[in-house]
């Protein structure tokens, strides 16, 4: 970002006259760094991704987005170019720009009756989704599992042997999965670092990018495991409001847990694989080790989810 020049960020969107862009990032997730830039209209999320993209692959999140910021979702506003698109190429970086948010670090503890009013807004925004990626289907398997925790053995990785003490309930669990019932776009990605506290007293939901067709009911799963875990007094208040805001999915049967399954499995595959191999996603072993242990210290077991189901039925 050295090389990109606030007042031409500005003029870009059309966010007024610059002031100041950030020394250095003050956030980064799994696909971009975000910077802070201040201006005479106020201030602005700037964020950069790490590999460049095309606005056909982002259209669709992005018009998602926007309909859910019209729909009541606490989320930030997109802001396009004075051309109306969503990136520009400012010193040889591809830039996109949201409006500012206060955000107070991540917690599972947020009020669920906010949560589950949040999800059922998302869920309200019917657009069509087309078909799921694997990534919220599909196992990762004996076949995936045995491998990969034989390479973390061989490497010396610390958490080695606690994921194969979890092997067996995780190929366990596989076995619950089944095809969504129902398709329409969703967020996909609503775990506690992208539902946020805000230093209002609200939240704000973020990261929209990986939207695309899922199971409502599937989602929602997702979501009463994050906040609710093992309080079945969360899970209840959350289903609750999730369904006097008018969501439309529900959660009584194993099944709708298939895509906090299939996710969760592969995100510690992914985070297994980025300890064996740092990259720019998962820069150190230590941030990869990190991002494993999140699934190992609470991990989604049948009878955590058993008992999640039994809450909401």
């Amino acid at each position: 970002m050295d090389r990109v020049d606030a007042v031409e960020l500005a003029d870009r969107f059309g966010l007024g006259r610059a002031i100041r862009l950030s020394d250095g990032p003050v956030a980064r997730g799994r696909q971009g760094s975000v910077w802070q830039l201040e201006t005479a209209d106020g201030r602005w999320a700037v964020k950069v991704p790490f590999h460049q993209t095309t606005e056909d692959s982002v259209r669709a999140a992005t018009s998602f987005q926007e309909a859910a910021c019209a729909a009541g979702v606490p989320a930030p506003l997109v802001r396009r170019t004075t051309d109306g698109l969503i990136f520009a190429l400012i010193g040889g970086r591809q830039v996109r720009v949201y409006s500012w948010a206060d955000l107070l670090p991540p917690t599972t503890g947020l009020d669920p009756e906010q949560v589950g009013s949040a999800v059922a807004r998302i869920h309200s925004v019917r657009l069509p989704g087309g078909v799921p990626d694997a990534w919220y289907t599909e196992p990762v398997g004996a076949a995936g599992w045995d491998p990969l925790i034989s390479r973390l053995y061989a490497a010396g990785a610390p958490f080695a042997g606690r994921l194969a003490d979890l092997r067996d309930e995780l190929v366990a669990l596989e076995s619950w999965l089944e095809p969504a019932a129902s398709l329409q776009t969703c967020h996909r990605d609503l775990w506690a670092d992208n539902v946020l506290p805000t230093a209002q007293g609200g939240i704000c939901v973020i990261d929209w990018e990986n939207s695309g067709a899922m199971d409502p009911s599937q989602e929602l799963g997702c979501v009463v495991f994050e906040f609710g875990r093992s309080d079945p007094g969360r899970a209840r208040a959350l289903t609750a409001a999730y369904a006097d805001a008018g969501g439309p999915g529900t959660l009584t049967r194993a099944g709708q847990f298939s895509m906090l399954i299939a996710q969760l499995g592969h995100i510690v595959e992914l985070a297994a694989n980025d300890w064996l191999e740092p990259n720019e996603r998962t820069p150190t072993q230590t941030a990869a080790e990190a991002w494993i242990r999140e699934s190992l210290d609470e991990p989604h077991t049948r009878e955590v989810l058993n008992a999640l189901l039994k809450a909401c039925a």
